[in-house]
């Protein structure tokens, strides 16, 4: 069997615990035992880390902060081929270390209008993308993130924020919502979308987010 770690806990807001509750039965049928940890303590255990097959970090800002020890830990974990993953606040919005920052290749900035009608589109080019095949358009109505992302992630989806009112962009913007990287011998999988449960109750975001959980573990 493979294990799998959940670390969660900072800002209540994006219902950390709730949030990855709701993927246990799905990684225990996919073969895993599941252990989860509501303190960043865990990553100061390199040992543990590095035989983790997947880390599912639900982390948003708030309470305590990653050590450049525990950043460079779950850094060197990935690198030999331990799995992290994702959604949302919790990856993207999780900590201020910048090591962590460029292992996950991507740092929320704002999410201009709050929770706002608009679409998640897969790109055509990656439309067989194990985690995305089969989804093409999702409607959404939460919150859209505006990202400073890596050049070397591989974006699957993106949403696009048209020209507003009373907003400071002047033509179309376009930023990646579902991506992957390599990171050495490990697989990252970030997706922006899920504020909430109900966010992630969508269906076609609960099954990219299986799939993307299953895709980056290791083996």
């Amino acid at each position: 069997m493979r294990s799998a770690l959940i670390v969660r806990g900072g800002a209540e807001f994006h219902d950390p615990v709730g949030t990855t509750d709701s993927f246990l039965p799905y990684l225990k049928d996919q073969g895993f035992t599941v252990d989860t940890a509501d303190d960043l303590a865990v990553y100061d255990d390199a040992a543990l880390l590095a035989r983790t097959d997947l880390i599912v970090n639900c982390w948003t800002a708030g309470g305590d902060e990653l050590t450049p020890d525990r950043a460079a830990n779950l850094d060197h974990a990935v690198r030999a081929g331990t799995g992290l993953a994702g959604w949302h606040g919790g990856i993207v919005a999780a900590f201020t270390e910048r090591r962590y920052q460029w292992l996950t290749g991507g740092w929320f900035t704002c999410h201009p209008g709050d929770f706002v009608p608009h679409t998640l589109t897969v790109l055509p080019e990656r439309a067989d993308h194990p985690i995305v095949a089969g989804i093409s358009t999702v409607a959404l109505h939460t919150e859209r993130y505006w990202m400073l992302a890596d050049p070397l992630n591989d974006v699957l989806a993106t949403v696009t924020f048209p020209v507003e009112d009373g907003e400071p962009w002047g033509e179309p913007v376009t930023h990646p919502a579902v991506y992957t990287r390599q990171w050495g011998q490990g697989r990252i999988f970030v997706s922006t979308v899920g504020h909430h449960l109900p966010d992630l109750d969508v269906p076609e975001i609960r099954t990219l987010t299986e799939r993307g959980l299953r895709w980056a573990a290791r083996g």
